[in-house]
């Protein structure tokens, strides 16, 4: 049977007794051991889908796992041919893993997604542009302007929302990331200005949420989404 893998730790590490992974019912978890570190592996279900029970029962096993150290968390679906493999694979990068333990060590994963306030960033960029709020003035005071008057107004108002969400992303980016040990950018999707992740000492943790509440407080257009602590998936590579 082909073997699944959370998660590298250092093998030193106190891990709890019983962990139980994926499938249905769930497997037992164990470990692979080379060197100084440890793989958390469990037999893979003959038939592997991220199913929402699997996807939480496999972060499930890293949160359990780093409660007693760092963890560096494989992304769900992660299988080897055997237990000897993955432990031919451990000994093959075993320097590198040690070195991403020692950087994750105490830190947590904390993902920052923002989007704007339709209305509010529309007031702010009005607000902003004396050219564009004067032509807002002069279309409204029209009765809303020509057809063509307000398709150029609406071009323009566009081109200063795309530009806002620019440069409030950068923003975003410049304020927390003294806060993080590391930043990554995330895949870009629809609805968002930003989705980034940032690695926080646990020391700092309530200075970086502070921060993230206060450029919500300081900049009303953007709305801010932060969740965390989270396995530092986003930094289990070097970068």
């Amino acid at each position: 049977m082909t073997t699944y893998v959370y998660g590298i730790a250092r093998a030193s590490q106190e891990l709890p007794d019983t962990i139980e992974g994926i499938g249905e019912p769930p497997l037992p978890v164990r470990t692979v051991r080379a060197g100084q570190l440890v793989a958390l592996v469990s037999d893979a279900p003959a038939e592997l889908k991220a199913k929402r029970r699997d996807l939480l029962a496999h972060q499930r096993v890293v949160v359990q796992a780093q409660v007693s150290g760092p963890v560096l968390p494989m992304r769900f679906g992660g299988v080897s041919p055997d237990d000897e493999s993955v432990g031919a694979i451990l000994s093959e990068h075993h320097d590198r893993y040690l070195e991403r333990l020692n950087v994750l060590a105490g830190r947590d994963e904390y993902n920052v997604k923002a989007n704007h306030h339709e209305e509010a960033v529309l007031y702010a960029v009005l607000a902003a542009d004396p050219q564009l709020r004067a032509r807002h003035e002069a279309n409204r005071a029209a009765g809303g302007g020509s057809h063509e008057e307000k398709l150029a107004f609406g071009e323009l108002v566009a081109r200063a929302v795309s530009a806002r969400e620019r440069t409030d992303a950068a923003l975003i980016e410049e304020a927390l990331a003294p806060l993080a040990e590391g930043v990554r950018r995330g895949p870009e999707s629809g609805g968002w200005l930003a989705n980034l992740s940032f690695l926080v000492d646990r020391s700092r943790r309530e200075d970086f949420l502070a921060a993230v509440r206060a450029l919500h407080e300081r900049h009303e257009h953007v709305q801010v989404q932060v969740t965390g602590p989270l396995p530092p998936y986003s930094f289990a590579d070097a970068g």
